[in-house]
């Protein structure tokens, strides 16, 4: 952590001005590269099924190069008119168009030759943003999501579903430079951070305001803890969490039947997960949930006695979870409730209910904004519906479909609610948790999020990964995505052990099942997931030999409880994620910048998964000047790059001999062999 407080200072110059954070150049105005440029904007936002397609004509560019100094600040110039004011309060910085109609702001902060930069919330394809541009807005992240592959296409074709490298659940107009500073901007409205140019890093708004918060450290590991601060850590994840898997099936009643054969089987058990638990609909998509959150004639049918069933697991140590959203579908019990009690986003043009095409079913869309709904939602679906029945945990789901055409109880403009949209669905299920005195032992989980989310959600998972090894939809961006999050102050990540999405005869092979519970392990939380055709694809209980595998790998991350809750200590304390980048540690090898296949749990277990398919050995830099030791064999390395056998089953794995934790690592390997 910094020592001193450091603050933000202009510094006049021949032609221009600067600003400084301590004595660190964060943004350089002149003639030649004026650091705002103000326009007029027109935008168009196209929704289908939460895919954006969002497009802007902007007009009436001012680039303003004059400037004088203001009391608190700069005012721009467009030559003799005043266009735009800089206002500067300690470590924050004001960018105001004064000129009425410009809506539209790009701020241009200084970059330095060979600086690398990070954030943008969870990014899926690329932890070293250099070279790009990330709009910050939630979405789906689509299929494929590379517009070189035939499925993405198709999906495109299909629906603007096919995403791009760029498409996330979870943005956040956050980023870090390897001169150990971050910039944020706090606004929800669309923005763009762009840093395809290396002499500066851009930031657009469709606003005609904008505050930046500059934060600054000695390090990288000092700069994730202000950031963690300043975002609201998560609560340590709660012990049963921690202490086996969470096995997710969803057959119905037959789900509590199964569970018992991965028990005799030897799983580690730690929750049994049945997001059917409200009941199914079948899509051409696949099987998907019924969207009434209650346990109702569907539940019945789908789950007779579930109380009686979640009590007699509870007794055993076993907990039980389930799954919501903040939809509900137009046929569902709960709908006119909703309806009547104003629950519900409604039309611009009437008092009727925003409908929302969820793929074959129509839904209402929660209204947040209002606080009576908020409460209504955290009291009687996720309070009485599911706590209350001994349910321990969901996956909170959703949270980017808002549309931008839908009026609101509060009045705001969509397209400012939509990025906190996720936000507001955390508090709703940490409000819920709270009003049951549950926080930090029930647990819920979430794929959308922004700005914020991290002080209420206490977990995030990676989403709808497709159910292979593809570079950006498959297994290797659960890694990207733990480790980009992590650095923006979310503390605990996991993905769908096995992956989830299975379109168009991409099905999951028995390689990736065995390489994903070797990841799912060495995460803080390990969940299986049947994906959303569970009938086309392998589950873990579908051999002799896949429900081995995910024994052995729940065994392991079993045993690691007592260092991941370290981490989580370490979490709470210092606001440093579970699963980190190699540079957090070792910020002098520069190297290790752009390093997003591999790493570093705690400071003392180094985990290489292996991510492309058909591999028997991968590449893998142990950084440092100490020597590691693989845990499955015991051989010393010394740090460098080392090409690493890597069988099935034996994925590259490493501790710190000196590490206090060593033992507990040197039993790794007896506890995958048992």
């Amino acid at each position: 952590m910094r020592k001193t407080p450091l603050e933000l200072r202009l510094v006049a110059g021949m032609d221009g001005f600067e600003l400084r954070f301590g004595d660190r150049l964060v943004l350089r105005h002149t003639q030649s590269c004026p650091a705002v440029v103000m326009a007029r904007g027109n935008s168009e936002v196209l929704m289908y099924r939460g895919n954006f397609r969002i497009g802007d004509n902007p007009h009436g560019e001012i680039v303003p190069v004059g400037w004088r100094e203001s009391t608190g600040g700069i005012v721009l110039l467009d030559g003799d008119v005043i266009v735009a004011r800089l206002a500067v309060e300690q470590t924050a910085l004001t960018v105001s168009a004064l000129v009425p109609g410009y809506d539209r702001l790009r701020v241009r902060f200084h970059a330095e030759s060979g600086e690398c930069v990070w954030g943008g919330g969870e990014q899926m394809s690329y932890l070293a943003l250099n070279g790009r541009s990330y709009p910050i807005w939630t979405s789906e992240p689509g299929v494929g999501r590379d517009k070189s592959t035939e499925l993405t296409q198709r999906m495109d074709a299909e629906g603007m579903a096919g995403g791009d490298y760029w498409n996330t659940n979870y943005p956040q107009p956050t980023f870090l430079t390897s001169r150990w500073l971050a910039v944020h901007l706090d606004a929800s409205c669309y923005s763009v951070l762009d840093f395809t140019d290396p002499a500066f890093h851009a930031v657009d708004v469709w606003s005609g305001a904008a505050r930046f918060e500059v934060f600054g450290d000695t390090g990288p590991q000092g700069l994730v803890s202000q950031l963690s601060a300043r975002f609201g850590c998560q609560p340590e994840l709660p012990d049963w969490a921690i202490g086996g898997a969470i096995v997710g099936l969803k057959s119905g009643g037959s789900s509590f039947d199964r569970l018992e054969k991965f028990i005799e089987a030897g799983v580690a058990v730690s929750g049994l997960w049945c997001e059917d638990w409200a009941g199914v609909r079948e899509t051409s998509f696949g099987r998907r949930l019924f969207w009434d959150w209650h346990s109702g004639a569907r539940s019945a049918e789908r789950h007779p006695d579930l109380a009686a069933r979640i009590a007699a697991l509870n007794a055993r140590g076993i907990r039980f979870l389930a799954y919501a959203n903040p939809y509900i579908a137009v046929d569902g019990d709960l709908y006119e409730e909703a309806r009547a009690g104003g629950h519900f986003c409604l039309r611009t043009d009437s008092d009727e209910v925003y409908l929302v095409d969820f793929g074959e079913f129509d839904c209402g869309v929660v209204d947040f904004t209002r606080a009576e709904t908020r409460a209504w939602f955290a009291e009687r679906i996720l309070g009485r519906e599911m706590l209350d029945i001994g349910i321990s945990g969901w996956m909170a789901d959703f949270g980017e479909y808002l549309p931008t055409d839908l009026r609101l109880a509060d009045g705001s403009d969509p397209m400012d609610a939509h990025n906190r949209w996720p936000v507001l669905w955390a508090q709703v299920n940490a409000m819920a948790l709270e009003s049951r005195g549950k926080t930090g032992d029930a647990l819920f989980f979430m794929r959308a999020g922004f700005s914020g989310v991290q002080g209420y959600c206490p977990l995030l998972w990676a989403g709808d990964q497709s159910v292979d090894f593809t570079r950006h939809d498959g297994i290797g961006t659960v890694i990207t995505g733990a480790l980009s999050a992590g650095l923006v102050g979310n503390a605990y990540s996991h993905s769908d052990c096995g992956g989830y999405t299975s379109l168009h005869g991409n099905v999951r092979t028995a390689e990736l099942m065995q390489r994903w519970c070797e990841l799912a392990a060495f995460a803080p939380v390990m969940r299986s997931h049947e994906g959303n055709r569970p009938d086309d694809n392998l589950q873990y209980d579908s051999t002799p030999e896949l429900l081995a595998c995910f024994a052995r790998w729940s065994r392991v991350h079993a045993h690691l409880a007592p260092y991941v809750r370290h981490l989580c200590e370490e979490a709470s304390v210092r606001g440093l994620p579970a699963q980190r980048p190699l540079f957090l540690h070792y910020p002098q090898e520069t190297a290790l910048f752009t390093v997003q296949d591999q790493f570093i749990y705690g400071a003392d277990l180094l985990v290489a998964p292996v991510i492309e398919e058909g591999a028997a050995s991968r590449r893998v830099v142990l950084p440092g000047t100490e020597t590691w030791r693989n845990c499955w064999t015991g051989e010393d390395f010394a740090p460098g790059t080392h090409e690493i056998p890597a069988p099935i089953g034996q994925p590259p794995v490493f501790y710190r001999p000196d590490s206090a934790f060593a033992p507990l690592f040197e039993g790794l390997k007896g506890v995958l062999e048992a």
